[in-house]
Parts: C-alpha cells; structure tokens; sequence
C-alpha cells in the first residue's frame, strides 16, 4: 500500500531589491525547474496570475531576463472581504552559456508555468565518432 503524503503549497518569497524601482509593490521570486536534454535547455518557472501581456523577456548580453507583473483580482463593483493573494512582480534574471543558441529560444505560457525552451548549438551536441578499421 503507497505512503498518503500531504501537498503543501509553498508560498510567494518577496525579495530585497538593490536597484530602485520604477513600479511600487512586493517583487517575487519565482521557483524554476531546469532540465537538460542532448539538444536542448528546459526551464519552467511559477508565476501564477502573469498574462502574457504583462511578461517580458528580455536577452542581452548573454543574460536572459523575464519579468511579469500580477494585478489585482478584484472588480471595481465588488468589495474586498478577504485578500489573501499578494499582487506584485516577478523576476528571474540567468546567465546563458555558449553552448545555447540564443536566435532559437522559445517561450510559453500555460496556466502560470512559463517554459522557455534553450535549444544547443551543433557543436555542443553529443554525439558518437565512428571508428573505422584500417
């Protein structure tokens, strides 16, 4: 018989921010996975409440940057009883190694995950030498 384990949400880490914001509220950090495959990088990172129209994915410099803002839920016609759910942005800044080919990133978002897709170049691809005889 398999073990019952408790889920447990983890909730939202505000951080300290060094640089001066240009939007007041909270700024989040938001929890990434990272998978690698022969061909390709694969993040998925949690930001609930983002839309794609206020993400932003940003590339410089070998630096891969993406913000997302969440905005209240609320209706203007409607009053607040209880406001659990803290409105803010995220942000997520790597370091892209040379190994990526930064024209073929891909970006989806599908019910708060965000997948970004960090394809290799050519030669950093595995792959096997075939020896011949002779």
């Amino acid at each position: 018989m398999a073990e019952s384990k408790e889920l447990q949400a983890k909730g939202k880490v505000e951080v300290p921010v060094s640089a001066e914001q240009t939007k007041p509220g909270p700024v989040f950090t938001p929890n990434v996975d990272i998978f690698e495959t022969e061909k390709e990088i694969i993040m998925l990172a949690d930001i609930p409440g983002v839309k794609t129209e206020s993400l932003v994915i940003d590339l410089r410099d070998d630096t891969l940057t993406f913000t997302g803002e969440v905005k209240p839920t609320g209706r203007p016609d409607t009053e607040d009883i209880l406001i659990e759910y803290q409105v803010g942005s995220y942000y997520r800044q790597f370091t892209l190694a040379e190994m990526i080919d930064q024209k073929k990133i891909d970006a989806a978002l599908n019910n708060g995950v965000l997948r970004l897709t960090l394809p290799k170049v050519e030669k950093a691809m595995p792959r096997q030498i075939t020896v011949k005889a002779g």
